[in-house]
C-alpha cells in the first residue's frame, strides 16, 4: 500500500498567499510584519477547518527564518524551516489543550518559555483548542500570557470564543476567522483537479462547497471521498447520490407541475423522494431554497447570488421568466408554514403533502399560455416540461408579449396579483348572482328581538343572561338602541362582541352599529326591606315610650337580652 496522504494535508498552505478565503487576516499579518509590530500573544477564533492552525504555524515559520522575502513569506528552504517541516524545530512547540488541559501542563509550558531559544530569535508556542484548558490552568498561564520574555510568541486557536476567560482575551491580539465563501472553494478545489489531473464536473464542485458549510478541511475530505469513489472522474450525478442530495432536477420538476397545476403528477414525484430515502421535510425545505433562487434568478442584478454553477444558473434563469414573481412568493411563504409546523404535525407525509397541493392551486385560476406549432396542433408554450395539459377555464386578462429565452411569446396573458378567499367570497356576495343565492332576515325590530333572545339563552354566563334579558332594543336608520337600566348593563352590553358580529353576519350588514344608553329612570326599584329587630331594641323602644316599664323590669327581674 502505497504512502497516501489526503487532500487536507498535501495540500496545506506553507505560504500566507495560499491561504483561501482569508486575507483580511493574512494581510494584516504580512504587514505587521513589515512594520515589526508583532504583538506577543495571538488569539485566531473561527469556525472549524477555515485556517486557523494552518495560519499560525505560517506565522511561526515566518518569525523564526533566516531569509524571509520582501513580501514576508517563508522561504522553506533554511534551517529553521525546513526542520520545521520535519517537526524537528526545538523553538516552534505545539500544544494541544483538548489533552493538555491541567495546571500540570501549564506549568511545564512556563518551565519552557524560560528558556533561550537554540536557534533564531523567538520562541513560538502554538496552543491548540485552547478553550478546554481548566479555570486553574488559565489562572496559572495569566502571569506568563501577559509579561513574558522577550524571546516568547504566544499563538492561541480556539474554535469557542465565549470559554475564554476574559482576563486571557484583554492579553491577546484577536484575529477573527470567516467561514469560507463556496466560489473560493471551488477554484481551490479546481486547482487540486488540474494537479491530480482528475476530470471533474463544475456543478459537483459546487455541491461539495455547500455541503461543507464554510470549511476548507472538510471540503477536502468530501472531495477525497468521491475521487475515491469515481476514480480520476468527479461526476455531478455521483456527488448528488455519494452526499445524499436531492437532486435539482427534482425541484425543477415541482416548479412546473405546479405551473401546470398537476396534483398527481406532483405527489408521485414527491412520493419518490421519500422512496429514494429522504425526510419530507428535507424536501420542502429544498423546495423553499429553490424558490429563493428563482426569486434571485428573476434579475440580472441579483443572479450572481446563486451558489450554483454556470449551466445551473442558466436554467433558474429560464425558469425564472416563465414564473410570475406572485407564485414564487406564495411558494416561499407556504413552504416556510409547512417547515415551521412540521415538527408538531402527527402525519408529517401528510402535512407535507397538503402544502404542495396548495402550492398547486395558487396557479389554479390563470391560464397556462398556449401556441400553436406548425401543423397547427397546440402544445404548451412553456419550455419547462413537455406535458399535454386540459385546456382549463380562466379568466381572460390582457394579453402582453413575454420574453422566453432570445424570443417574444405574444399571446401570454399578464398575470394579475394573488387575490384571498376572503375577497373572491366578498365579491360573489356583493354581485347580482351572488345576491340571488344569499338573501337575509329584513332588518326590523321583529327579528332583532327574535335573534336577540336566541343570543341571551346561548351565552354562558348566568350573571349576564338578566342584564341582556331586561335590556330595552330599539333601531334608528343602521343602528341598533340598546337601553339599560344600570351602569352594570352598559359594560356587559359592551362587552359582549360575539353579539355585533352575530347581528352583522345575520343581517348581512357589516355597516351595522350599536348604541348603548343608560337610563336610571328605567331602573327597577328594590324596596329596602327592614332588619329585624333585637330583644333589647325592643325594650329600649318600649321603654321610650313607658318609662314604668323599667320598675316592671326591676321587680320582676325580667331579661331582655339576646340569647
Amino acid at each position: 500500500m502505497s504512502n497516501y496522504v489526503v487532500s487536507a494535508r498535501k495540500y496545506r498552505p506553507v505560504r500566507f498567499d495560499e491561504v483561501v478565503g482569508q486575507e483580511h487576516i493574512t494581510q494584516t499579518l504580512k504587514k505587521a510584519l513589515v512594520s515589526n509590530h508583532l504583538a506577543h500573544a495571538f488569539l485566531f477564533c473561527g469556525p472549524r477547518g477555515v485556517g486557523k492552525t494552518t495560519c499560525a504555524r505560517i506565522l511561526a515559520r515566518v518569525i523564526n527564518c533566516e531569509n524571509p522575502g520582501a513580501d514576508k513569506e517563508p522561504c522553506n528552504q533554511c534551517n529553521s524551516c525546513l526542520s520545521f517541516n520535519t517537526n524537528s524545530s526545538f523553538n516552534i512547540i505545539e500544544l494541544d489543550a483538548a489533552s493538555n488541559n491541567t495546571v500540570d501542563h501549564i506549568k511545564g509550558l512556563v518551565e519552557q518559555v524560560r528558556f533561550q531559544p537554540q536557534k533564531g530569535r523567538y520562541k513560538v508556542f502554538i496552543i491548540d483548542e485552547v478553550h478546554m484548558l481548566s479555570s486553574s490552568a488559565f489562572n496559572a498561564f495569566l502571569k506568563t500570557l501577559e509579561e513574558p520574555p522577550p524571546h516568547a510568541i504566544f499563538i492561541l486557536a480556539t474554535t469557542e470564543r465565549h470559554k475564554i476567560l476574559p482576563t486571557i482575551l484583554s492579553r491577546c491580539q484577536i484575529y477573527d476567522f470567516k467561514r469560507i465563501e463556496p466560489i473560493k472553494m471551488v477554484e481551490h478545489l479546481n486547482n487540486i483537479c488540474q494537479q491530480e489531473g482528475i476530470a471533474v464536473e463544475n456543478d459537483a464542485l459546487h455541491i461539495v462547497a455547500q455541503k461543507s458549510d464554510g470549511a476548507l478541511r472538510d471540503a477536502l475530505s468530501i472531495f477525497d471521498r468521491l475521487v475515491a469513489f469515481g476514480g480520476h472522474q468527479l461526476l455531478y450525478k455521483d456527488a448528488v447520490e455519494q452526499l445524499n442530495i436531492l437532486d435539482y432536477d427534482y425541484f425543477f420538476k415541482a416548479t412546473a407541475f405546479m405551473m401546470l397545476g398537476d396534483v398527481s403528477a406532483l405527489l408521485l414525484l414527491f412520493d419518490e423522494v421519500v422512496q429514494n430515502g429522504f425526510e419530507p421535510d428535507l424536501f420542502i425545505n429544498g423546495l423553499a431554497g429553490h424558490f429563493r433562487d428563482l426569486l434571485m434568478a428573476k434579475a440580472p442584478e441579483t443572479i450572481s447570488l446563486l451558489d450554483v454553477g454556470v449551466q445551473l444558473k442558466k436554467r433558474y434563469r429560464e425558469q425564472a421568466e416563465i414564473t410570475p414573481e406572485s407564485f414564487i412568493l406564495s411558494g416561499i411563504e407556504i413552504s416556510n408554514s409547512c417547515d415551521l409546523t412540521y415538527k408538531a404535525a402527527k402525519n408529517r407525509r401528510l402535512h407535507v403533502e397538503l402544502a404542495l397541493i396548495k402550492m398547486c392551486y395558487v396557479n389554479r385560476d390563470f391560464e397556462i399560455p398556449e401556441k400553436k406549432n406548425d401543423n397547427g396542433i397546440e402544445k404548451p408554450a412553456s419550455p419547462i416540461i413537455n406535458k399535454p395539459q386540459t385546456p382549463k377555464k380562466s379568466v381572460n386578462f390582457v394579453a402582453e408579449p413575454q420574453p422566453v429565452g432570445n424570443k417574444t411569446v405574444s399571446g401570454v396573458k399578464k398575470m394579475p396579483k394573488m387575490r384571498s378567499i376572503d375577497e373572491m367570497a366578498e365579491d360573489i356576495v356583493n354581485s347580482e348572482e351572488g345576491e340571488k343565492l344569499i338573501s337575509f332576515p329584513t332588518f326590523d325590530l321583529e327579528n332583532l328581538k327574535e335573534y336577540w333572545s336566541k343570543y341571551v339563552e346561548e351565552v354562558q354566563q348566568d350573571s349576564i343572561k338578566p342584564l341582556l334579558r331586561n335590556t330595552a332594543l330599539s333601531i334608528e336608520n343602521d343602528k341598533v338602541i340598546a337601553e339599560t337600566g344600570t351602569s352594570l348593563g352598559e359594560a356587559a352590553l359592551k362587552a359582549e362582541t360575539n353579539l355585533m358580529e352575530g347581528l352583522r353576519t345575520f343581517f348581512g350588514k357589516k355597516e351595522l352599529m350599536m348604541s348603548v344608553v343608560v337610563n336610571k329612570k328605567n331602573q327597577r326599584i328594590i324596596k329596602k326591606i327592614p332588619k329585624p329587630l333585637t330583644n333589647k331594641e325592643k325594650y329600649e323602644i318600649l321603654l321610650d315610650k313607658y318609662p314604668l316599664v323599667e320598675r316592671l323590669q326591676r321587680t320582676f327581674e325580667l331579661n331582655f337580652e339576646d340569647n
